[in-house]
């Protein structure tokens, strides 16, 4: 029973931190500029919004590293 709870939450969580890490702003000139990523280049400096979408996404990365971890030692 513990192990489908953990299998559902890492199962939300990797979702989650897709989503969260398509919401980043692209640093580079990479994909994100050839589908016009850099139009909003210029207002998207260091805002709290960024600092908070980065905590969030640190957050969730740590929630799914903790139950990937947990299902390895589980599933052995």
């Amino acid at each position: 029973m513990l192990t489908i709870i953990f299998v559902v939450i890492h199962v939300i969580v990797s979702l989650a931190l897709i989503v969260l890490i398509l919401l980043h702003s692209g640093k580079g000139g990479g994909l994100s500029d050839m589908f016009g990523g850099s139009v909003g280049q210029v207002a998207a400096g260091s805002t709290v919004v960024e600092r908070n979408l980065d905590r969030i996404t640190i957050t969730v990365a740590l929630i799914f590293t903790f139950t990937t971890i947990t299902l390895a030692l589980r599933l052995q």
